[in-house]
């Protein structure tokens, strides 16, 4: 049990108990990605984390960096997902130095923190071993994060794990919040979510719904239900 991270459930993240910020999801950014994630697969792995969140309730935080004078404004699809909310404006590269980035961290109450964001080396590297010294549990989902090089994404990675960071992916993370599939309240929601976001495993759910299930092909679900 030496491992086990305190704050959890026995291990486990769960929508009561995780926060999620989304950092410098901009133009500009995504301009600057080549850590070899396609960056269609890298935006659609960032809307089926932010999607999950909203329908399990998990805290989301949104921030940006040099809107107007170099990044651009978050991406409209994110934005979307969260239509009631203001990305935090900053101009420090690093979103821990900002008072109200860490007060919305805070005023959650909670420790475990899902992280995901531009650049992996600097945007996402900096706050995470920062946090990690506050006695935060912190997670970085890596296939909705980007770094400017392979190298650059993997030294990163490589460094805040060193330092204790968990590394996660999008869909173990949603996954992770139903956890049981007895758990009908969520069940045709994340299925319509995997559809069409969730790649292979979409396909698969697809196929068994219309082919097995003789169920309708699905249609494009509205981001803003």
């Amino acid at each position: 049990m030496a491992n086990i991270l305190p704050n959890t459930d026995k291990g486990l993240i769960t929508a009561d108990n995780s926060v999620l910020a989304f950092i410098d999801h901009q133009p500009q950014m995504l301009f600057g990605v080549g850590s070899g994630i396609d960056r269609q697969l890298l935006v659609n792995n960032v809307l089926m984390l932010a999607r999950g969140a909203r329908e399990f309730g998990v805290p989301t935080i949104l921030t940006t960096v040099e809107t107007d004078s170099f990044s651009g404004a978050m991406w409209p699809q994110l934005l979307d997902v969260f239509p009631d909310q203001q990305p935090i404006e900053r101009t420090g590269m690093n979103s821990w130095d900002t008072a109200e980035f860490r007060e919305a961290i805070r005023s959650t109450g909670r420790k475990n923190i899902l992280l995901s964001g531009l650049w992996t080396e600097v945007c996402i590297t900096w706050p995470a071993l920062q946090m990690l010294a506050e006695g935060f549990n912190v997670y970085v989902v890596e296939d909705a994060t980007a770094g400017t090089s392979p190298a650059a994404h993997v030294a990163a990675l490589s460094r805040m794990e060193q330092a204790g960071v968990v590394r996660m992916t999008s869909l173990a993370t949603v996954l992770e919040f139903q956890r049981d599939w007895a758990n009908r309240e969520h069940y045709d929601a994340l299925m319509n979510l995997f559809r069409e976001y969730g790649g292979a495993y979409g396909s698969g759910i697809e196929y068994a719904y219309t082919m097995v299930h003789k169920a309708p092909a699905a249609r494009k679900v509205d981001a803003t239900k």
